[in-house]
């Protein structure tokens, strides 16, 4: 095979179909029964603006880009999604000046579909909401249904002729004179390339190709459910504190109507922990009360969780960009692929098939 890729979440996905389609033979080993079934598959399904990424930085290039692409993608192939927009809300003076910083810095970065709107506005897109000083519009913003997006970019590989073999895991890889020799679960194969998309673990496939990736920190999102269906139009985010460690809760709309809140952001120890965290429920009754207003605490119920492969580790204060490696000669890394992923995961894609 030409390309091997190390991951078939949404990002492994986008690879396949994107290396694939220009003629390449690839073979993608997802170590789960299924495309899509890790990170993937455990996220809001935000389609993103670029808002809270720095001027330049590899999250706010892709995001932009990725946007884009995804919105051409998704109609295109019929994968269900909706452009609902988003509004980031400033409660008080502070989040107000808050806000406007944000606002200036989406505007540097390249986000589009941007309008600063006052309380009359809010009121009128929201009227469930408390009044509010202010708002953000991201025009742009939205959802998706993950699952669909990573079936369907599958599919698009496949159809050109890509390989995806479940139910392996990568357990060495060394080099030969023509590439690479991958040692897997299921057997042996060599490959002129290799791209690791392996998500939560892609540190660690990045250490079986002798590199010394970033550490990932494994931090874990919970959510709960909002029982209030019919209520709310719009995605509506409040403004991120400094130095926070998520972008706080937030109301994430669904394509079936059902309404969540979260995630948070929690460090945790292990990456796969995806037990209940139902002892949460007073602090998101809170921090929903605080974004919507008066809350019965039968209004809301504990909804699953996800895990993001955050760089940034514990006692940092900034964010940490995407990261892309190479090394040893044919091998891709990405690393670090937490949110906005999703949203770029085609421009991931098409920047990385540039570099193999």
């Amino acid at each position: 095979m030409d390309v091997a890729v190390v991951g078939a979440g949404i990002v492994g996905c986008a690879l396949a179909s994107a290396l694939a389609r220009r003629g390449d033979a690839v073979i993608v080993l997802e170590r789960a029964a299924r495309e899509g079934t890790g990170v993937t598959s455990r996220n809001s399904g935000v389609i993103h603006s670029g808002l809270y990424y720095p001027p330049g930085s590899l999250k706010a290039e892709t995001c932009l880009r990725g946007q884009a692409l995804l919105y051409a993608w998704v109609t295109a192939q019929g994968v269900p999604h909706a452009r609902t927009g988003k509004l980031v809300v400033a409660r008080d003076q502070p989040e107000e000046a808050a806000l406007a910083t944000l606002h200036a810095n989406a505007i540097a970065a390249g986000a589009r579909g941007l309008r600063w709107i006052d309380a009359t506005e809010v009121a009128r897109r929201e009227p469930a909401l408390p009044t509010m000083r202010a708002a953000l519009w991201c025009e742009h913003s939205g959802i998706v249904d993950p699952h669909a997006f990573a079936s369907s970019l599958r599919a698009d590989a496949e159809r050109c002729g890509a390989t995806f073999v479940t139910q392996c895991e990568l357990r060495a890889i060394s080099p030969t004179a023509a590439g690479l020799r991958l040692e897997t679960t299921r057997g042996e194969l060599e490959v002129g390339a290799l791209v690791n998309a392996a998500g939560l673990d892609a540190d660690r496939v990045a250490a079986l190709a002798g590199i010394a990736a970033p550490q990932i920190h494994p931090c874990r999102g919970d959510y709960f459910r909002l029982h209030t269906p019919g209520r709310y139009r719009h995605l509506v985010y409040p403004v991120r504190a400094p130095g926070s460690l998520g972008l706080g809760v937030h109301l994430t709309l669904e394509l079936d109507g059902g309404l969540r809140l979260g995630p948070d952001a929690e460090y945790v120890t292990s990456r796969e922990d995806f037990g209940p965290a139902e002892h949460k429920h007073t602090a998101f009754l809170a921090a929903a009360t605080a974004l919507l207003g008066p809350l019965a605490p039968g209004q809301i119920s504990y909804d699953g969780c996800g895990i993001r492969p955050k760089l940034r580790g514990p006692g940092e204060t900034q964010e940490r960009d995407f990261v892309i490696l190479e090394g040893p000669p044919g091998c891709v890394h990405l690393v670090g692929i937490e949110s906005p992923g999703l949203t770029a995961a085609l421009a991931l894609a098409e920047r990385v098939a540039g570099m193999i």
